[in-house]
């Protein structure tokens, strides 16, 4: 199965270019200290909203319920022994963010 790890700055508010499927999309993470909370967005690469503030739970699909054909069409997942997800659980290694394309072996609607 193939797994495409995406690294999460270490920052409160950012945008990343990644390479999904054979088109570019801007991810963005946003880390709420109040709500002590991760979540992220994805975008064109003209910044224009595709979905946003989607809360990153562990050991769960992500985008399970978003249908806008323009959306990636494989899974976003955060991998974590813990329930939630810590400000610096990405950068100290507690939690990994991955995007598994729907070709991957063993992955289907």
């Amino acid at each position: 199965m193939d797994i495409i790890e995406i690294s999460v700055p270490n920052l409160h508010d950012s945008f990343s270019r990644v390479i999904l499927d054979g088109t570019q999309y801007l991810i963005r993470f946003t880390y709420n200290d109040t709500a002590q909370s991760w979540s992220f967005g994805v975008y064109t690469m003209q910044q224009e909203p595709i979905a946003v503030g989607i809360k990153l739970v562990p050991r769960f699909p992500l985008n399970l319920q978003i249908i806008d054909r323009r959306f990636p069409t494989g899974i976003f997942g955060v991998y974590s022994n813990f329930d939630t997800i810590g400000r610096n659980d990405f950068l100290e290694g507690k939690a990994t963010f991955s995007y598994i394309p729907v070709a991957s072996e063993g992955v289907g609607y």
